[in-house]
């Protein structure tokens, strides 16, 4: 079964993403890929770049100068065995779960206010404070998203993680600790690094390559 709707040939590509105006080039994905089809609250969407050769980013991703801390830039590797990904890779696993994999999940880990700006297409949120005892989550708070969002089992207090989700996370880009500190907790909750995968650029990399976001 192929996970990527691909949409090839000129005009086709140009009328499917919208007009393009003469002084406009087409912008791809990479090569002939125009767009990735996936799911986004049930309903069938495609991601794309935006087709203005003219445009800039947004302006709540713009800023080069948060302040550190909290706002620190984030390593390569989080943790060994949890794997760091970028683009391509998050919209391949976002186009399987979209074709019936069910054993991957799509993370936007920040609090909803930013999710509420948009997200990336095919994300569920799971925001890092619901994850964090320190935060207020209590072991049922826990035990309730474990099983619910990521298809862990639970019996008396005790995770089974056999049958858990390939989980790819995101926050808001390199400098956001959101989806380190779910990753953190994750592990420590007993969470298999290998089912954990890390988009470090986030959506401050999303927004600066023009992909398509969607409201939650």
């Amino acid at each position: 079964m192929k996970t990527m709707k691909i949409i090839v040939g000129g005009m086709l590509s140009i009328a499917l993403l919208g007009p393009v105006s003469a002084d406009n080039k087409p912008v791809g994905i990479w090569g002939d890929q125009m767009a990735v089809s996936v799911k986004h609250n049930g309903k069938a969407t495609d991601i794309t770049r935006n087709q203005d050769n003219g445009n800039t980013v947004n302006p709540a991703f713009a800023k080069t100068s948060r302040p550190c801390p909290p706002f620190c830039i984030q390593p390569s590797v989080l943790a060994p065995g949890v794997e760091t990904i970028a683009e391509r890779e998050l919209m391949d696993y976002a186009a399987k779960m979209s074709n019936g994999d069910s054993s991957i999940v799509v993370i936007d880990s920040r609090t909803p206010d930013w999710v509420a700006k948009g997200t990336i297409p095919s994300a569920i949120n799971v925001p890092w404070t619901k994850l964090n005892p320190a935060k207020g989550a209590t072991p049922i708070d826990i035990a309730e998203i474990m099983q619910s969002v990521f298809n862990v089992k639970e019996s008396e207090g005790l995770f089974d993680f056999s049958e858990a989700k390939t989980a790819v996370m995101f926050c808001n880009g390199m400098w956001c600790g959101q989806s380190p500190n779910n990753i953190a907790n994750l592990l420590k909750f007993g969470y298999p690094a290998h089912k954990i995968k890390w988009y470090r650029g986030g959506m401050q990399d999303w927004e600066i390559l023009g992909l398509s976001t969607a409201k939650p």
